[in-house]
């Protein structure tokens, strides 16, 4: 089996690297205020990528911390990712030419999803759709609103899109640490041919040795997007990095 891809979240806040606890603003804790300086950190650390979130630009519906995230890009050389108040083809375009390698289309996938299937032809390789789940049913709007669409439902729209990855997080666990939800995440990554990266919930290296056996069994899933832990020291990047690798 292949390794995992270990993804270092970076969420902007006001231009800060902030983590959420279940998406609430009113949670952020305040983890750095130099974003370039954490993603160059990361990279030094080995990741072979860097996942961003502009916060404040899932609520608004458009980029808000554009200058924090062209810092990143300036800071590294590893590919960059981002999701977050991308909307529109002009949005996508606009980031993909600054140098981002990949957009996540969240709120977009489940409102318009025309869009992505158009942004899937224009840019092949370089749209992800970000599922963002409570309680199974897929949330939008920085989380603010949860739909009645399942999660599996929106995932099988784009069967044929060309989409490069399905980002997955189940928001009742996001910045939590209380583990991953294998499950949900093992039944979306078997129903589709897309690639499944999980999200929410990774506490420290037993999340992620259980992650690697989840996905033996569930070879879509091919990486995980770490927040929370990474920044307070419960997991070592170096040492996650090693197990995703094994």
């Amino acid at each position: 089996m292949a390794g995992l891809t270990l993804y270092p979240a970076i969420d902007l806040k006001e231009g800060a690297c902030v983590r959420l606890r279940r998406g609430d603003m009113d949670q952020a804790t305040v983890f750095s205020d130099d974003p370039g300086a954490q993603a160059r950190a990361w990279q030094d650390a080995g990741c072979a990528w860097v996942h961003v979130v502009d916060l404040n630009g899932a609520f608004a519906g458009r980029a808000v911390n554009g200058a924090a995230v062209s810092a990143i890009l300036a800071a590294v050389s590893v590919p960059v990712q981002l999701g977050g108040g991308i909307r529109d083809m002009a949005g996508i375009e606009t980031w993909l030419a600054a140098g981002i390698a990949r957009v996540i289309l969240g709120s977009a996938a489940a409102k318009n999803p025309a869009l992505v299937r158009d942004a899937c032809r224009a840019h092949p390789g370089r749209i992800a759709v970000g599922i963002d789940a409570r309680d199974g049913f897929v949330a939008t709007e920085g989380w603010a609103e949860t739909s009645t669409l399942p999660a599996a439902e929106l995932a099988a729209r784009f069967a044929d899109a060309g989409v490069s990855a399905i980002i997955f997080t189940d928001i009742g666990r996001d910045g939590m640490g209380s583990g991953l939800n294998l499950e949900r995440t093992a039944a979306l990554a078997d129903g589709t041919a897309i690639p499944v990266i999980a999200s929410g919930g990774v506490g420290g290296v037993d999340d992620l040795r259980a992650l690697k056996r989840t996905a033996s069994a569930s070879p879509g899933i091919v990486g995980v997007i770490v927040g929370r832990a990474l920044y307070d020291g419960s997991l070592n990047p170096a040492e996650g990095l090693a197990i995703l690798a094994e």
